[in-house]
């Protein structure tokens, strides 16, 4: 509470005490400033804008918040304007931004935040000191608004099966991405119309379309990230394991032409059984004496991403704030979420975990007997790729805090290959994320001791076809 001065002070002692007041209420104006920026920048770094808890948390006073669309120029485009000053009351701060949302929006247009205080604790003096002192000095530099800039486009990404049902929407996720500069899709007929669909998007990634085997090498020419979808989808009765005696030659023949066009990609393998023909992918590189274990991934996301949405579900927790690694395989009980691992941390019963556990591991048969035959779990696949795709295209544009879950060579168990988080780099997978492993539940660490027997006998199942295929190209070549 502010207090007047006496009659008894001098003229000198009310001078004082008035420019330290204003010195108070600069500072108070300040900081609240301050904590707006950052919120700001914040929710708009996440491509979301935070909602009025996040403020009532950060202040004791009490903020309003408004999202309107507004046009933007152009896609890429951010604006930031600043703005403090009183609105519809006396006293208060305002503070305004707009920004082009980029991940997987592709809309010509951006959000635009505005943020009013509903208290007092800035008094007439501290606004008119402000709007005198401050605001000249902010709207020079706006500073985050250039830190937010996007850079330009720089990544060419390929799909292999871009015709097919995860194709195709994991096409338009893909191109909707402000880090892809050209879009490069595959298969074996269809491809065409895919490709003049999606290219009516106006979001910057050049589309071109590639058919059938003669062209699959200049599809693949100067990618950085080669995406493979394709195969037989399943079908109602169907394991994994069934599709593997089709989809292990298309994997095989399509990683041929990776290794001979463009060995330095980073190569996504999405055919099922993925447990079977990651080891394909890595046989086939090694045998052209290209394979770099760092750029090989197989894409587990979709486990993660049902982990994640069970959870919430489960707990009734905010999905953005959930995360639950899942390690193992992909496939039936090779799946193992770890449930002790998710954040935020989260009680579970031993029913809710086997209940969870085997809803997780099962998630994709769930789809497949609701779709009766019609189909498989193709949108939340493609959802779960592309979201994979954009972690590796953030690492390879310089984000140094890339984590996903994924399939690759591994020394974290005695298997060759083995599903965990990795922190990714410019260069592939830079680590390895061990604490995973350590303090499991007795639950978790049976169900990690029981997988490993399935999850073995599907590597070396993958390992074994390469190896056949070789003899017996080599036995025709003899003869």
């Amino acid at each position: 509470m502010r207090c007047e001065p006496t009659g008894n002070e001098s003229e000198a002692q009310r001078i004082n005490e008035g420019e330290r007041e204003r010195e108070r209420e600069r500072g108070r104006a300040c900081l609240a400033y301050c904590l707006a920026i950052s919120v700001g920048r914040r929710s708009l770094e996440r491509g979301k804008i935070s909602r009025p808890k996040s403020f009532s948390h950060l202040f004791l006073s009490h903020f309003k918040m408004t999202s309107t669309a507004v046009t933007a120029a152009s896609i890429g485009s951010v604006c930031a304007q600043p703005s403090l000053g009183a609105r519809s009351k006396p006293s208060g701060l305002s503070f305004s931004c707009s920004k082009t949302i980029n991940v997987f929006s592709g809309l010509k247009a951006s959000s635009s935040v505005v943020i009013e205080a509903d208290t007092s604790f800035l008094g007439k003096e501290g606004i008119a000191s402000l709007q005198a002192s401050f605001v000249p000095k902010i709207r020079p530099k706006q500073v985050f608004a250039n830190q937010l800039q996007p850079r330009a486009s720089t990544f060419k990404v390929a799909v292999l099966g871009a015709a097919g049902g995860i194709g195709q929407p994991l096409g338009l996720l893909i191109k909707m991405s402000p880090l892809v500069s050209a879009l490069h899709l595959y298969d074996i007929a269809n491809v065409k119309g895919v490709a003049a669909d999606l290219s009516h998007c106006n979001t910057p990634a050049k589309v071109l379309d590639f058919t059938g085997q003669s062209e699959l090498a200049n599809c693949l020419k100067g990618v950085d990230v080669v995406v493979i979808p394709a195969g037989v989808p399943r079908k109602p009765g169907m394991t994994r394991d069934d599709l593997f005696n089709i989809n292990a030659g298309i994997v095989k023949t399509l990683v041929e032409a990776v290794a001979d066009n463009c060995p330095d990609a980073f190569i996504h393998i999405i055919s099922n059984p993925v447990n079977s023909t990651v080891p394909i992918a890595a046989e086939v590189l090694k045998q052209k004496g290209v394979y770099n274990p760092k750029k090989l991934f197989g894409v587990t996301t979709l486990d993660v991403v049902r982990a994640n949405a069970f959870v919430a579900q489960r707990k009734n927790l905010k999905l953005i704030d959930v995360d639950v690694p899942v390690i193992g395989g992909h496939a039936g009980i090779t799946i193992l979420p770890l449930l002790s691992k998710a954040r935020p941390s989260a009680t579970f019963t031993e029913e809710e975990v086997e209940k969870l556990t085997l809803r997780i591991q099962n998630a994709g048969t769930e789809v497949v007997e609701a779709k009766a035959g019609s189909g498989s779990a193709t949108l939340s696949m493609a959802y779960a790729a592309a979201r994979f795709v954009e972690s590796s295209l953030r690492a390879l544009d310089g984000d140094g805090d890339v984590y996903e879950c994924s399939f690759v060579e591994s020394e974290l168990t005695e298997l060759p290959f083995f599903a965990s988080r990795v922190k990714i780099g410019k260069k592939g997978v830079e680590a390895v994320v061990s604490a995973d492993l350590q303090g499991l539940t007795d639950y978790e660490a049976k169900a990690l001791e029981a997988l490993k027997p399935e999850l073995k006998a599907s590597i070396e199942k993958g390992v074994a076809f390469v190896h056949k295929q070789a003899a017996t190209a080599g036995a025709a070549s003899a003869n």
